[in-house]
């Protein structure tokens, strides 16, 4: 029993750090590539990048739906979402107070309440399914349509310093493409491993699917958003930190659900109704009010969101 708690440990930690690997890679060599095939470099960084970052959910939800359970792909969907406010938003504030983006939140915002209503919105019926995947993938489209339109205006959109803006980055070479794969198989692996672990460690406690979507394997696809955050807020780079958590949870919701509903039904429990949806709307609400109410998020902020989500996992326990 000990030995085998022991090499589930072993193996979730990790499909993390395969994870957070892959979804690095995946960023320097689709922007590298993006650019060298003409994208603007605004456009990179608001569509490519933002969806890279995404890329752990999305293998993780999606190898979750196919080979374990559904309820793994939506627990870890909601409960990444929670996280990346109450978690990685709330340590980064705490780290640093972060000066709030205008453009982030009035250009982002909205997207990111409408998602988080859409969700619950096609949840209530006991099934996400292909209908209703369709219709998150229309608002995605729409709001990819929205982000490039956007970037075409502004010239002086700012981006992250994993995307390289130099002559390098016009000349793509067989390296960048090795790369890209490479960086997928990663993250495919990755997500087994995240599952096969998570479900071990948690299983053996007596845990169901989706508690187990919604703590640990969340946490674990949430750890590139945690890391880029952070060093973003230690470097006084808060529009990333901010941006992240907002990008991050539109796309979790539009593209992953999305894509998964598409794939494969998703069953929606009543208590996922009665809790998880509940709590996810209450700290996507409470991230814009703190975000429009002023002009920084305190450490006074972070630590009521880090502390929510420690009430949130409170809550969670049987």
């Amino acid at each position: 029993m000990a030995g085998t708690l022991l090499a589930d440990g072993a193996t979730l930690l990790v499909g993390i750090l395969l994870l957070y690997v892959g979804a690095e890679l995946l960023v320097a060599a689709a922007s590298t590539l993006a650019l060298s095939h003409g994208v603007k470099a605004a456009t990179v960084g608001v569509t490519i990048v933002a969806f890279a970052t995404t890329a752990p959910e999305l293998f993780v939800s999606a190898t979750g739906a196919l080979t374990a359970s559904d309820g793994i792909a939506l627990g870890n969907i909601v409960g990444s979402n929670i996280a990346n406010i109450g978690l990685v938003l709330g340590a980064s504030a705490v780290v640093r107070p972060m000066r709030v983006d205008d453009k982030t939140l009035y250009q982002h915002g909205p997207f990111m309440f409408a998602a988080a209503v859409l969700l619950v919105a096609l949840g209530l019926d006991g099934t996400l399914a292909a209908f209703d995947g369709a219709v998150l993938l229309a608002l995605l489209a729409a709001f990819t349509g929205y982000l490039y339109y956007k970037s075409k205006q502004e010239d002086d959109v700012a981006l992250p310093e994993d995307v390289e803006m130099g002559d390098d980055a016009a000349n793509a070479t067989a390296r960048d493409y090795l790369i890209l794969v490479g960086s997928i198989v990663l993250l495919l692996v990755g997500s087994r491993a995240l599952i096969l672990g998570g479900r071990g460690v948690l299983q053996a406690w007596g845990f169901g699917d989706l508690f187990i979507g919604l703590t640990v394997i969340a946490f674990g696809t949430s750890v590139p958003e945690l890391a880029t955050s952070l060093v973003s807020a230690v470097r006084g780079e808060s529009q990333f930190s901010i941006g992240n958590v907002v990008g991050s949870n539109i796309y979790n919701v539009l593209a992953v659900i999305g894509v998964v509903a598409v794939i494969v039904p998703i069953s929606v429990t009543p208590a996922t109704v009665s809790y998880e949806f509940p709590v996810m709307l209450a700290f996507t609400v409470a991230a814009l009010a703190i975000m429009g109410l002023g002009e920084r998020i305190t450490r006074i902020e972070g630590g009521a969101l880090l502390a929510g989500y420690v009430g949130f996992l409170y809550f969670l326990l049987p």
